[in-house]
């Protein structure tokens, strides 16, 4: 009980001297990126689920457990204007320690740029690049309950500039006896700039997430919800040239909107919804539905219908690979494309 009542402590600091605001104000965006297909077809984020994904510690280090052992995954999302990022991963557990381990290398490569003089003559070239590697450990507290830290050490390379910093992802995850709900809590990026590219010091993209997932009895079907952004009430984008606002999977309205309407707005952008079929007896198939309000409402064109804010993946074992795909429809001008392969050495001593 003391070792809850710490952790708890900890949370609720960190939480209030941490929180951030959302946005493009951040320095090391491509840490909220998702790392995997299954999780892009997810809406971006889950921390609700624990089974033998690897990559789903990195979402949640208290997701960690022993089904992970020696389970591998590479993942590569083609992300839009020729941008690639990708994530992969490997999970260890002990036995001795009764705790799960894992190890991870993001990645964030933003292409080949023109280098041009004051006069817009090009005089060479340059690249720009993130990486983060992080290094996690999970451990079962209690029958239902386990806890989990994930460490990033995070290198950002801007032509001749440079940045370092260090990040912690601190989890907790909860499971019914039965297996068929499961709550996680996570504080996402708690760390800070250790380099800096110039004299000022930019904020990480802190966030504090809570996540409900619901296995069906007797359909093979679970559905998550996750709320994030928990430390900061309004996310709503104020844009004074705005004419039109709209509400949740509605229609345009005026901006005399009455305030129970922005309060709704506002409360959706905070929940991802998905839902995920697993089939077979051994889940050998997956499909992947879900809505995030937050990506719709701020990347959907005003008078143009569109699927922002909404994803679709599937997955299937193959042999001893697992094969997933995810599509993430961020915008009219285009989505993203992810790709992800995972097995687990243990497959082939068999």
């Amino acid at each position: 009980m003391n070792k809850i009542l710490l952790f708890l402590a900890l949370i609720i600091s960190c939480g209030q001297a941490l929180a951030q605001p959302i946005g493009g104000r951040n320095i090391y965006e491509f840490l909220t990126f998702s790392p995997s297909a299954r999780i892009t077809g997810l809406g971006g984020t889950l921390i609700s689920v624990s089974d033998d994904d690897v990559v789903l510690a990195a979402q949640n280090p208290a997701s960690l457990n022993e089904s992970m052992h020696q389970q591998m995954s590479f993942n590569h999302n083609i992300y839009v204007a020729d941008i690639n990022t990708g994530y992969a991963a490997y999970g260890f557990h002990s036995d001795k320690w009764a705790t799960s381990f894992h190890a991870g290398l993001q990645y964030m490569s933003y292409g080949t740029f023109n280098e041009t003089d004051e006069f817009g003559q090009i005089i060479g070239s340059f690249k720009a690049s993130e990486y983060a590697f992080t290094l996690g450990a999970g451990h079962q507290l209690y029958d239902k309950l386990s806890l989990g830290a994930n460490v990033k050490f995070i290198t950002s390379q801007l032509e001749d500039y440079n940045s370092f910093g260090i990040a912690a992802d601190l989890g907790a995850y909860y499971q019914d006896t039965s297996g068929l709900f499961s709550i996680g809590f996570v504080l996402k990026n708690i760390g800070a700039q250790l380099t800096t590219y110039d004299d000022e010091q930019e904020p990480l993209p802190f966030d504090i997430q809570i996540g409900i997932s619901k296995r069906l009895r007797h359909l093979p079907f679970r559905i998550s919800a996750t709320y994030h952004n928990l430390h900061q009430w309004n996310i709503l984008y104020d844009d004074p040239n705005a004419e039109q606002s709209s509400i949740f999977l509605g229609e345009f309205q005026s901006q005399s909107e009455n305030e129970f309407n922005v309060f709704v707005d506002n409360f959706f952008r905070h929940i991802i919804f998905s839902g995920e079929f697993l089939l077979g007896k051994k889940e050998n198939l997956r499909i992947r539905l879900a809505y995030n309000h937050f990506q719709r409402q701020e990347l959907s064109v005003e008078n143009f219908r569109s699927l922002a804010g909404f994803s679709m993946g599937l997955g299937i074992k193959v042999n001893r690979f697992r094969v997933e795909y995810g599509r993430a429809f961020n915008h009219l001008a285009g989505g993203v494309n992810h790709f992800s392969i995972s097995t687990s050495i243990n497959e082939f001593r068999r």
